[in-house]
């Protein structure tokens, strides 16, 4: 009989069982190794398309891109392609294809359209999917038109600022389906954020590589090992919630329990330290006194600006709190921005998928403002929110710019997908530090089986 102890982490051991901070009850997803073929099998990537994708609730993109009528933005996946508009009575989502032959519609990634005009033969739709226009109608028999044919509609629904299409005819509550305690993404007021960028880049492995690389810290010290001097990778905790959603609390502002030295405040922590506000040449405590610190300089910077952090806790003043949404999500949750990260899966490759990254922010007007280091954003990037930047495209070849942590990742990714097809290699063997990744695949698993 196994009497090993396995340790859990708690942020905060305090936190009342209702806050969202408090430690979630175990759950018991078994200890099965799965098979590999799902990373390069076409035959288990046609399934997932058939009974994972289009059945479930995606995020296709954010409130703050249709802020008028008209405003669209197509979300692409696959070989699918859905327009997501702003119409009078609120957002609607349709497939991007004309009744009449088939054509694609609109080929802008986003912009503002009241009216879609097919390319192929000019028919015109309203942006509330009903038909406005048929070229010479007086040519067609009256029964081929008689339905009026319109665009045909995706269920979409818009929650905490965020857009979700789901691709059946009569989807389940999308709130059930999220399986988050109510109110957690609504803390971080995304609806109130803006882009302040966007990069789609495509990455050489499956799409399950990379949400497994993201929903763990156990890889930390070996891939990145310049964050031991600021994150508690040994700290973090991991909580699973319904349908497949988790989330790991990364505290941040604190070495590594693996760094020999746990006193000398290192460059890292003096770097987020004057990102709270604070001056590290005059802080008189230790590395154990940093994370502290950073929570309370944040909140009183946030009284000096007006803002209203009183809805946080002290550890999401400081933490990161990496929130995974079934089947292909990660968002970073911090009070000054959020990290929308997807894993889109290929259209025709099941060893490529595409990571999708948006970063949003609160709009900050102030002209010499500087954003956190963390954040990652290339210098000179526009932070006011005034002007939606373009979407950056990098193809597998090409540099995306997105920093060292993400440029070290994607240049691991396709060892590991090269590794699987390996007849050494047997399936993954997944201990207590990714236990995301086993509830992940766990609620793969049972919908890949259902009819």
């Amino acid at each position: 009989m196994n009497t090993q102890t396995i340790p859990v982490a708690i942020i905060n051991p305090d936190a009342p069982p209702e806050s969202l901070e408090a430690k979630q009850p175990p759950i018991d997803n078994g200890t099965e190794r799965y098979g590999k073929e799902g990373y390069f099998s076409r035959d288990y990537m046609a399934r997932e398309w058939q009974k994972m994708w289009t059945r479930t609730w995606l995020i296709a993109g954010v409130s703050a891109d249709l802020q008028e009528v008209g405003d669209y933005f197509l979300f692409d996946i696959s070989q699918e392609s859905i327009i997501v508009t702003r119409t009078e009575e609120g957002v609607k989502a349709f497939y991007n294809v004309c009744a009449h032959r088939g054509s694609k519609l609109v080929f802008e990634e986003r912009g503002n359209k009241k009216v879609f005009v097919c390319p192929f033969h000019s028919w015109s739709f309203h942006n509330n999917g009903e038909l406005r226009r048929i070229t010479d109608e007086e040519t067609f028999h009256p029964e081929v038109i008689a339905q009026r044919p319109g665009l045909t509609p995706v269920a979409c629904e818009e929650h905490a600022g965020i857009v979700f299409i789901n691709m059946q005819d009569s989807p389940p509550p999308l709130l059930e389906m999220l399986g988050l305690p109510q109110g957690y993404l609504e803390t971080y007021r995304i609806d109130e954020m803006k882009v302040v960028r966007h990069v789609r880049s495509e990455w050489g492995s499956n799409w399950k590589v990379g949400v497994e690389a993201f929903y763990e810290s156990y890889h930390l010290h070996a891939v990145h090992p310049e964050t031991r001097g600021v994150m508690g990778d040994l700290n973090v905790q991991y909580d699973l919630y319904p349908h497949g959603a988790s989330r790991m609390i990364v505290p941040l502002g604190q070495p590594s329990p693996r760094a020999h030295d746990q006193t000398t405040v290192n460059e890292g922590l003096q770097i987020m330290l004057r990102d709270a506000g604070i001056d590290p040449e005059g802080f008189t405590g230790t590395a154990a006194d940093v994370r502290q610190a950073i929570q309370k300089g944040k909140r009183e910077r946030a009284k000096r600006l007006g803002l209203d952090y009183s809805r946080f806790t002290d550890g999401q003043l400081s933490d990161s709190w990496a929130t995974g949404i079934f089947p292909n999500v990660q968002i970073g949750c911090h009070p000054e921005a959020a990290f929308l990260m997807r894993f889109l899966p290929h259209e025709t490759d099941p060893e490529r998928f595409y990571y999708d990254t948006m970063t949003l922010m609160f709009p900050v007007e102030d002209p010499n403002y500087c954003p956190p280091g963390w954040m990652g954003l290339p210098e000179g990037t526009d932070v006011s929110g005034s002007v939606r930047p373009q979407t950056e495209h990098y193809t597998i070849e090409e540099d995306a710019n997105l920093g060292q942590v993400l440029s070290q990742d994607s240049t691991l990714m396709p060892i590991v997908q090269q590794g699987m097809r390996s007849r050494g290699f047997k399936g993954q063997l997944w201990g207590e530090q990714e236990q995301r990744l086993r509830h992940f695949h766990v609620e793969l698993e049972r919908r890949l089986a259902q009819d």
